[in-house]
């Protein structure tokens, strides 16, 4: 990805508006994007390891460095119960 992403601190990201559309629009892409958030999850609560997660809100693209603590169908739950709908997620790393 060639796009900026602008850092933010998991503390903030409950102020954040999500669109409903998706940011991927390969089945591929959107593949890789689950494995990538499940392999992070796992990362996170064996080894407390932090991952880069890189998405899209209504206004910018972002950043946040954080553990995951849980992935479900539509959503990625990270500490203090903060929320990304995986649908506005490029990837992680």
């Amino acid at each position: 990805m060639t796009a900026t992403f602008e850092p933010i601190e998991k503390e903030n990201i409950h102020s954040l508006v999500f669109p409903n559309t998706d940011v991927l629009e390969d089945k591929e892409l959107k593949r890789k994007r689950i494995s990538e958030l499940s392999r992070a999850l796992s990362l996170g609560n064996l080894e407390q390891l932090k991952t880069k997660i890189f998405f899209e809100d209504c206004s910018s693209k972002k950043v946040v460095e954080t553990t995951i603590w849980g992935v479900t169908d539509d959503k990625v739950i990270l500490k203090q119960g903060m929320i990304i709908p995986i649908n506005r997620i490029y990837y992680s790393q």
